[in-house]
């Protein structure tokens, strides 16, 4: 196992701008922010960084706040002098482009890489018909199949996935609550997150419905934020000012269908390849994992993940669940720490990879997790997945 790739990589730092509703700062604005802590955070200077990796790359699919900057305009308004750039929104989802930046690595093309994600969602929904990608267009790709009966969101699609979980398994919205219950809880403890206020189950269970069963508490937060990482190659850790946070294994797969409806079973998604593909390139186990920052799109998606991870078996996530205390933060398997995207904000995944390495640095402050030593993060949902299992490692 010691010859894989990347381990050759660790995160070396890590950064954010300020995160919230409607900011009403640009993207790039924010961009920089996070970019600039981040090299700052890692010890490194402008000129160090020579590589670029972000999700989802230019401007195809970035209407509407979803995209930030590309690669190149970062470059251009850090002046970067690059020997690796990479953009895309296909791939192991948003984790796609820090995997990228490891294999960057690995084979000598780079040694500090900067991936950064940004969006800008809430200020671009408050513009509404100022909002240029907005407004009824003709339906292509998938969605072919899928505007003619109104099935418009991905609410609607993971609600298909909910629906079918809780048929086939006796999963209860009482149980699924317990997500968005606890990430609320986490949230009470991070003082970025957007809302904090306590959360009852009579307050999930009376929210508005969005696309049976799931309620508004089950999907997240729109917000602006911007989150950087540097991905550097570990003969810099010794160097490096933090506390290394090296990358044990990823997992990449896409097995089966690319499809958000087509998914032989429908109870699950991408996210079992991507699992049984990182299990596959390291020697740690479910059971060495101390803390899982997994994504919380819709909290199906969370519950989903705990099963493909072997957290418990298929079907058993709602019983693995109840209660609430097993994945608590005193619990044998806390998870989202900081309140992930039903409470901090929709950061699109990358919040969950800054809190791992926050957790794993023992910098999360009141949220922290005594000795977190293995964490997986896992991004994406339906027909793209990703996850990193990261370790802590030596202060320099």
């Amino acid at each position: 196992m010691s010859n894989n790739p990347e381990r050759l990589s660790f995160i070396s730092g890590i950064g954010r701008s300020a995160s919230g509703r409607r900011l009403g700062r640009t993207a790039m604005d924010l961009t920089l922010e996070a970019a600039l802590e981040a090299i700052e955070d890692a010890g490194l200077k402008r000129e160090d960084i020579d590589g670029i990796a972000t999700y989802p790359g230019g401007d195809a699919i970035a209407s509407r706040g979803f995209g930030g900057p590309s690669g190149q305009q970062v470059q251009d308004a850090l002046r970067l002098d690059l020997n690796y750039i990479y953009g895309s929104g296909e791939g192991a989802a948003q984790l796609g482009a820090m995997i990228e930046a490891t294999m960057a690595i690995a084979s000598g093309l780079a040694k500090h890489v900067l991936v950064f994600r940004t969006v800008t969602e809430s200020t671009m929904q408050g513009m509404k018909g100022r909002n240029p990608g907005q407004g009824m267009q003709a339906a292509s790709g998938f969605m072919e199949f899928l505007a003619p009966f109104g099935a418009i969101s991905a609410t609607n699609w993971f609600a298909q996935v909910a629906q079918l979980h809780m048929h086939k398994y006796g999963t209860t919205r009482e149980q699924l609550a317990q997500i968005a219950l606890t990430c609320r809880t986490n949230a009470g403890a991070n003082p970025r997150a957007v809302y904090r206020d306590p959360l009852t189950m009579d307050d999930y269970l009376n929210a508005r419905m969005i696309s049976t069963p799931l309620c508004l508490l089950d999907c997240d937060v729109p917000v602006d934020g911007s989150t950087a990482v540097v991905i550097s190659h570990v003969d810099y850790a010794k160097d490096a000012p933090k506390i290394p946070v090296h990358v044990n294994a990823v997992g990449s797969a896409q097995y089966g269908r690319p499809s958000w409806d087509q998914y032989e079973d429908m109870t699950s998604m991408m996210a079992q390849g991507v699992a049984k593909q990182m299990w596959s390139r390291t020697d740690l186990k479910p059971a060495d994992v101390d803390v899982a920052e997994l994504y919380d799109g819709f909290s199906i998606i969370t519950l989903a993940w705990i099963e493909a991870l072997g957290f418990c078996a298929q079907g058993e996530g709602g019983a693995f669940i109840e209660g609430g205390q097993r994945i608590a933060r005193t619990g044998d398997l806390p998870i989202n720490t900081h309140g992930g995207q039903l409470s901090e904000g929709r950061l699109h995944g990358f919040g969950h990879v800054y809190e791992a390495a926050a957790q794993l640095r023992g910098e999360a402050g009141e949220r922290q997790i005594p000795d977190a030593e293995v964490i997986v993060a896992a991004n994406g949902g339906g027909p793209i997945a990703g996850a990193m299992l990261l370790t802590r490692g030596i202060s320099s």
